[in-house]
This record gives C-alpha cells, structure tokens and sequence, in this order.
C-alpha cells in the first residue's frame, strides 16, 4: 500500500509538472476574435491576456458604438481564450491523475 501511495503521489507531482508546461506554452497560443462586421479584431492569448485590439476608423465615430463593439468581442475573446485553456488543461490533468478508487470524473 505505501509503494502505491508513492507511485500516486510521484504521478501526481508529474502531473503538476505538465499543467504547468501547458499553462507555460498556452501564453504562445493566440487567438482572433472579430466583431460580427468584422470592424473590430482583438487578438488574445489562450491564458487570457490581450495582445492587442484593431479598430476599424468606421468605429472611431461613434464613442458609444466603439465601447458596445469593445465590451462584446472582449468578452466573447476571453470566453473563447477560457474555452481552449480549460480544454488543454483538462486533457493534461485527466491524462496524469492515477487511479483512485471512489473518485470518479
């Protein structure tokens, strides 16, 4: 039983290891997300972090339309960057968990 105990908790720290070289190169994975009319692009890593925002001059008229096209496609980019991070994230940490009676997913 202890040379179990060993063996999950050694799985364990290995698991740990790979989350965080996903978590590591998930900040090189990029994501476009484009209003609708395509005037507005916010480019996004899939840990969440915006690398940078285009706007269209056409949105550059109208403060109220600009902020309501900033607040959706900056909402849907970091819902989709979540999406794809909680994706890899999950295959890595399903893949490295051992076997544990009672515990199931």
């Amino acid at each position: 039983m202890f040379g179990d105990m060993m063996g999950m908790m050694n799985k364990i720290k290995e698991t740990q290891a790979k989350v965080e070289e996903t978590k590591k190169r998930l900040e090189t994975v990029t994501l476009l997300e484009k209003s609708n009319d395509e005037l507005l692009t916010v480019k996004i890593t899939a840990n969440r972090e915006i690398k940078s925002i285009e706007i269209d001059d056409e949105l550059l008229q109208d403060k109220e339309q600009l902020e309501d096209y900033l607040i959706l496609t900056i909402n849907k980019a970091i819902k989709k960057a979540g999406e794809v991070n909680e994706a890899e994230i999950s295959a890595v940490a399903k893949d490295g968990l051992p076997d544990i009676p009672g515990l199931t997913s």
